[in-house]
């Protein structure tokens, strides 16, 4: 890198510096660590809710890769429809999604839900 008669690097001179170096040495990464295609990922699949995660394990619910895709389905199809907040009935089971976060709120198999009432949901999808 050239410097000027005062001893300076030009602007364009840094900022080619400055680009180039961190392009050339590091990926981008958000503030968590995580790089934009790992975000991308996160976002096309389903999460669980820590709440999600303890109802499943409790209530010995297990979801193969199938049922995984079809849940990921009916949530996809709840947001073309605008739902925030589904019920997403699969088989036995029955799940409240928040679709903008594609986060499993809770689920449960159809026998434990008694009164088969669900509040707090603006749509239901059956898969």
């Amino acid at each position: 890198m050239k410097v000027t008669d005062q001893g300076h690097f030009s602007i364009e001179q840094l900022t080619d510096q400055y680009f180039h170096s961190r392009v050339a040495n590091a990926p981008l990464e958000t503030q968590g660590g995580l790089s934009f295609q790992e975000i991308l990922r996160q976002k096309e699949g389903i999460h669980f809710s820590k709440h999600a995660m303890h109802r499943l394990e409790d209530r010995n619910i297990t979801l193969d890769e199938t049922q995984l895709q079809r849940l990921m389905e009916g949530t996809k199809r709840a947001g073309e429809k605008g739902i925030k907040e589904s019920l997403v009935l699969m088989d036995q089971f029955a799940f409240i999604v928040n679709v903008p976060s594609n986060t499993v709120v809770t689920a449960m198999d159809s026998s434990l839900a008694e009164e088969n009432i669900f509040t707090n949901i603006n749509g239901a999808v059956i898969v």
